[in-house]
């Protein structure tokens, strides 16, 4: 059992976590959640005793074995099946051991124990989790050396769960792993037979594998019973029901107080006014539970439409060394709204078939045709490290509008999703969610026709994430999606595709389907194909009437963004005139023209963003129906 009491955790003279208290029984399965920079990491350090609390105490019993994910990934020269099996450091020792041993009773003592730890199987498990991460028997015997640095985090990944540690914690294990990895990830953690705590933004991930959520806000922890879902649906009902009784309470307490204003000092009514006087004192506040709002993501409308197909292959073929296509006989359409998720294990070809798409490789042989004027954009988590470190978001966009005024410069930086304090802090000292909405941003800039995103979601919390969704779903150009993130593909992704043995074709199913054949559950092909058919052709029907009966209210929103754009680019105009301390002298007039100007926009802004605020509840509500 972990318990957690009366716990304080201070990191760089920031009070993260205070006066906590959690307890969870031996073999439960819980996910800790919360928004980026709440402590959810510092917690784990605090749990392995690499970081000492403020105050308070976590217990667990004696001689329980804790593991987590390395941070530094193996890179010597070991074979990865070696490196897997000594991370069980008891079979090690005692295999060593056995190699010296001379004492007979310790010779059986020995083997007895190499049995109760199912110690000869060993080899034959740390294989099979290997091959669920994604590493073949060829792959299994090189050199950790010898692969890239998110493969070695699988390797670390494989070791912490082949030692099977009492307390297993894992930190976003998902963010180095395809949809397949994740996938036999969600299989395993359910057979875990042990106590695992889970930080994860990945919603199916947490509502397949966790029987509870730990919910880290407002420096304390909360303990909800079942999955990532039913977390979010009761908080909401419990954040409903306070508001309720907040309100009511304030509506009591404000009648309380005008009787006793009114009569407390008449003699008749005194001892009335001093009883009400005390069930003020006494009553206690209802804190409301606010939920923080989540700046959105914005994306520019092309400047131009093109007609589809956008992009046609026909026997295309594309590699990086020539006479060696990755992917061949490629034949393929892509339309102006489509929306399309790549699925295949990594190595397959997925991020290959991006980067033709955006012409970051060219074709070797077939043909493709693409759409005159179209403009592609592609978001990669490795080009963050194409981010100018010294650089802060303003100077970034700077670069692309050379000419413009900072106003307007600031402005299109805002559309990006990050505070104005954030805009000066240079580009190493942002979190990684705030750099991808940087690269995201840049990415997007010029208005694409066609955007693709290669794991986007690595660094974005769970409400981060939601807002992703409502932005892609509301860009009218086409989208092609990498992503292990589940929800993200279902509630977006129209199409799948599948890349695989050197091609890319549709597939047939959904991501039932693919999850069944990933985890080598059966399933008849052709009786599923045959049952689901007609509902996923409604589902699509109905998915398309109701883009199509909202088109006019998203063109509303939109046209109600822009009218929200040039008023507040004209009230950061005139504040700039006002700035300046001669216009008081040269004239008078022509300021205070422009500071009533200021206060008619202001009052504009604030209507036209209320009406934002009341469209984008209506559409969200006609697209969740």
């Amino acid at each position: 059992m972990l318990t957690i009491s009366n716990l304080s955790l201070r990191v760089a003279g920031r009070l993260l976590i205070e006066d906590a208290g959690l307890s969870l029984p031996a073999g439960a399965k819980a996910g800790l959640v919360g928004r980026n920079g709440t402590g959810k990491t510092t917690l784990f350090r605090a749990i392995t005793g690499e970081l000492a609390p403020e105050k308070g105490e976590i217990n667990f019993p004696k001689n329980t074995r804790i593991g987590q994910v390395a941070q530094e990934a193996p890179g010597t020269d070991e074979a990865l099946i070696d490196i897997v099996l000594a991370a069980d450091t008891e079979r090690a020792a005692l295999l060593a051991e056995a190699e010296t041993a001379t004492d007979a009773h310790r010779i059986a003592e020995i083997q007895t124990r190499l049995a109760d730890i199912d110690a000869h199987s060993a080899e034959a498990r740390a294989a099979t989790i290997l091959a669920g991460l994604g590493f073949d028997q060829q792959a299994q015997q090189r050199p950790a050396s010898s692969f890239s640095g998110g493969w070695r985090m699988r390797v670390a990944l494989a070791s912490v769960l082949f030692a099977q540690p009492d307390l297993l914690l894992l930190d976003e294990p998902t963010n180095y792993l395809d949809l397949e990895g994740t996938l036999w990830l969600e299989n395993y953690l359910g057979s875990y037979p042990h106590t695992v705590l889970l930080i994860s933004h990945d919603r199916d991930l947490l509502n397949r594998t966790v029987t509870s959520i730990v919910h880290l806000d407002h420096r304390k922890l909360t303990l909800w019973r079942g999955g990532y879902d039913q977390f979010e649906r009761q908080r909401a009902e419990k954040m409903e029901l306070l508001e309720k009784t907040r309100v009511k309470q304030e509506a009591a307490r404000k009648h309380m107080q005008s009787f006793v204003d009114r009569f407390r000092y008449k003699a008749s009514k005194a001892r009335q006014a001093q009883s009400r006087l005390k069930a003020l004192e006494k009553l206690r506040p209802v804190e409301s539970m606010i939920d923080g709002s989540v700046t959105p993501f914005r994306f520019p409308e092309p400047e131009k439409t093109v007609a589809s197909p956008i992009v046609a292959l026909e026997g295309g073929s594309v590699g990086y060394t020539p006479g060696k296509p990755v992917l061949s006989k490629l034949t393929l359409r892509i339309d102006a709204d489509d929306r399309i998720a790549l699925m295949g294990a990594n190595g397959n070809g997925k991020s290959t078939f991006a980067k033709l798409l955006s012409a970051r490789l060219k074709l070797e042989g077939g043909r493709m045709t693409v759409a005159p004027g179209l403009k592609v954009a592609m978001f990669a988590q490795h080009q963050l490290d194409d981010l100018r470190p010294e650089e802060n978001a303003y100077e970034h966009v700077r670069r692309l509008m050379p000419e413009a005024p900072e106003a307007r410069v600031r402005s299109r930086v805002a559309q990006f999703g990050l505070a104005t304090e954030k805009m000066s802090t240079p580009a190493k000292d942002l979190s990684g969610g705030e750099k991808a909405r940087l690269l995201m941003g840049l990415a997007v800039f010029d208005g694409p026709n066609l955007f693709i995103l290669d794991e986007p979601t690595n660094h974005l919390d769970i409400d981060s994430r939601a807002a992703l969704i409502q932005a892609l779903n509301e860009f009218p150009g086409a989208v092609i999606l990498i992503s292990h993130d589940r929800h993200l593909i279902e509630a977006t992704a129209d199409r799948l595709w599948l890349v695989k043995d050197g091609a890319v074709a549709p597939f047939d199913g959904d991501l039932s389907d693919y999850r069944r054949i990933v985890t080598g559950q059966s399933v008849d092909r052709r009786e599923k194909r045959e049952a689901d058919k007609a509902s996923k052709a409604e589902r699509r029907r109905e998915a398309a009437q109701r883009r199509a009966a909202l088109e006019p209210l998203a063109k509303e929103i939109k046209a109600t963004e822009g009218l929200i754009e040039r008023t507040r680019q004209r009230l950061d105009a005139i504040e700039d005139q006002l700035a300046d301390p001669a216009l008081y002298e040269k004239d008078p007039k022509a300021m205070t023209q422009l500071s009533k100007e200021r206060a008619d926009l202001a009052g504009a802004l604030a209507l036209q963003e209320e009406r934002w605020l009341e469209l984008s509840s209506r559409y969200e509500e006609g697209m969740a129906q």
